[in-house]
C-alpha cells in the first residue's frame, strides 16, 4: 500500500475513533473523552494533511468521509447498539459503491 493510502487510513481511523467517542463526553462534560476526541480529530487532521500534499482535497474528503460514516455506523451498531433501517443500509452501500468507484476507475486518485 502506498505511503498516501497508508496516511488515508490512519486519518480515516482516527476520526471514527473520535467520533464514536463523543458521546460518551457528555457533552464535553468529561474530560478524558474528551481529550481522546480532541487528540483522535487531531491525528485525523495531521494524516488527511499529508494526504491531500498527494491526491485532490475533494477526492481525500470523499473517501475520508464516506469510509468514515460507513466505520461509524458499524461501530455505532456494536457499541451503542443503534439500530439502520433499509434505507439507511442502502445508503451506506450508495456510498460504499461511490468511494470504491473512485478508487477503482478514478484517474485523479493517484494509483
Amino acid at each position: 500500500m502506498p505511503k498516501t493510502y497508508l496516511f488515508l487510513v490512519l486519518a480515516i481511523l482516527a476520526e471514527t475513533i473520535g467520533t464514536v467517542a463523543l458521546p460518551a463526553t457528555r457533552g464535553f462534560t468529561r474530560l478524558a473523552p474528551a481529550l481522546v476526541v480532541v487528540a483522535a480529530y487531531a491525528v485525523s487532521f495531521y494524516f488527511l494533511s499529508l494526504t491531500v500534499k498527494v491526491m485532490p482535497v475533494g477526492v481525500v474528503y470523499a473517501i475520508w468521509s464516506g469510509l468514515g460514516i460507513v466505520l461509524i455506523a458499524v461501530m455505532g451498531f456494536l457499541l451503542y447498539n443503534q439500530r439502520l433501517d433499509l434505507p439507511a443500509v442502502i445508503g451506506l452501500g450508495l456510498i460504499l459503491s461511490g468511494v470504491l468507484v473512485l478508487h477503482l476507475f478514478s484517474a485523479t486518485t493517484g494509483h
